[in-house]
């Protein structure tokens, strides 16, 4: 614990900066590293073995830095992996994936991450590389990896330094919490200090019952007068944390927030329709949407197609009709039936509904849904940059998150019913 408390403590000097041989932030042309890492991902790519060696790696030359994990790694070797996919597919777009790591960055300050850390994880990822492909390795393909990883490291170095001003995470309490149903509930929470948000952001969560261990989670709500915040978390039996925050989370309860994320928001007042696209818990950050368009001088028209299983799955409708009853800008399209939370359905839907190729488009739910939806659009004329949506990141759960991937190594955590009686001293 007191070398722990030593690598997290605030350094008494400047901390130490990422390796400086890499391509300047504002140089850095991806496209020729994303063709080459591309073209060799059979021999190395963002895989399960990739991950897993390069966490055998950190922790067998680190020990420490275990200590700054939760106890089960399954959730962060998957978000791992999905992150550096996201880092190749968006190589040729280094203006994009600048300001995407840069919020990557500012988030990560609530885990205790410093830059020396990130000189530990490309060694560790050099390690992994080489290991996964073996005497085909080459110089070429490894420097393209690491100029990829230290444009990245760079950008999020200096996320995380423009939010010095701001606390790493917030704590909140749980000031209420409702069940709709089976592993699916509203909860409120309101900060200790203020919070700085926008309609269509999200934000990862932690509850003390799970230590370290953080799930994103979309606001359900524009930012309000008395500063509570709303979200909408669905559990499928899968993730601990969700199941924490649904099955075992009360009023009263203390709640970590990271800061807000995202970039599915409103500038100003948009001089064009909107269409909102939202399956299963999407409906929070399309609530939140229109509470914002509400506010504005002039709502545009707007039309919603909200995807669901069955009608008892349109969990928020008293919300939902109040929103109808209040809005003549704005049509509701139900699309039910579809086991899935609407995924296919609900694009087929969107494309019969009419020319959308004018509108401004946001779109939000499981991954699945989301990336139906956001190619049945780009089909029907809709330029990319008015399909305003998150990273897809991986399966269904609270939110877009990754599937778990369970390693031989990872330490599983004791039952939550366990757990929570221990918090509340029961025994």
């Amino acid at each position: 614990m007191r070398l722990r408390r030593q690598i997290t403590a605030p350094a008494p000097a400047p901390a130490r900066r990422p390796p400086a041989n890499g391509p300047h932030p504002d140089a850095y042309d991806g496209a020729a590293d994303q063709r080459l890492i591309t073209a060799n991902l059979p021999l190395a790519g963002p895989s399960p073995e990739l991950i897993d060696r390069l966490y055998d790696a950190m922790f067998e030359h680190h020990p420490y830095l275990r200590g700054l994990f939760p106890e089960s790694m399954a959730f962060q070797r998957a978000h791992l992996e999905q992150a550096l996919r996201h880092l190749i597919d968006h190589l040729d777009r280094p203006d994009e994936l600048r300001a995407f790591c840069t919020r990557l960055g500012r988030d990560h300050r609530k885990l205790g991450v410093r830059p020396v850390h990130y000189e530990v994880f490309e060694a560790s990822l050099a390690e992994a590389l080489r290991g996964c492909a073996g005497a085909a390795w080459s110089r070429d393909l490894e420097q393209a990896w690491l100029r990829m990883l230290r444009f990245a490291v760079a950008a999020m170095v200096a996320g995380a330094e423009e939010a010095l001003a701001e606390p790493p995470y917030w704590n909140a309490v749980v000031t209420g919490h409702r069940l709709c149903g089976p592993g699916l509930a509203v909860v409120h929470a309101r900060t200790a200090e203020p919070y700085a948000y926008r309609a269509g952001q999200y934000a990862h969560l932690q509850t003390p019952l799970l230590p370290h261990a953080w799930r994103p989670c979309s606001f359900a709500c524009a930012p309000r007068a008395d500063g509570e915040l709303e979200f909408h978390i669905r559990s499928s039996g899968t993730d601990d944390v969700l199941e924490a925050l649904v099955a075992h989370t009360g009023v009263g309860d203390p709640l970590r927030i990271g800061p807000a994320q995202g970039a599915m928001t409103v500038d100003g007042a948009p001089d064009r329709d909107v269409l909102i696209v939202a399956a299963g818990t999407g409906w929070a950050a399309a609530k939140a949407l229109l509470e914002e368009l509400e506010c504005g001088p002039r709502p545009p028209r707007t039309h919603l197609f909200l995807g669901a299983g069955t009608p008892g799955d349109l969990y928020d409708t008293p919300a939902l009709a109040a929103l109808e009853d209040r809005c003549p800008w704005l049509r509701v399209v139900p699309v039910l039936g579809q086991a899935d939370g609407g995924r296919h359905g609900l694009a087929e839907a969107v494309a019969r509904g009419g020319d959308w190729s004018a509108h401004l488009a946001y779109v939000s739910g499981p991954p699945a849904a989301v990336s139906a939806a956001v190619r049945q659009l780009s089909a029907l004329g809709v330029p990319a940059d008015r399909i305003r949506h998150d990273p897809v990141t991986g399966a269904d759960s609270g939110r877009d998150t990754p599937r778990p991937h369970l390693h031989p190594h990872d330490r599983p955590a004791p039952g939550l019913a366990v757990r929570h009686a221990e918090r509340a001293g029961r025994p």
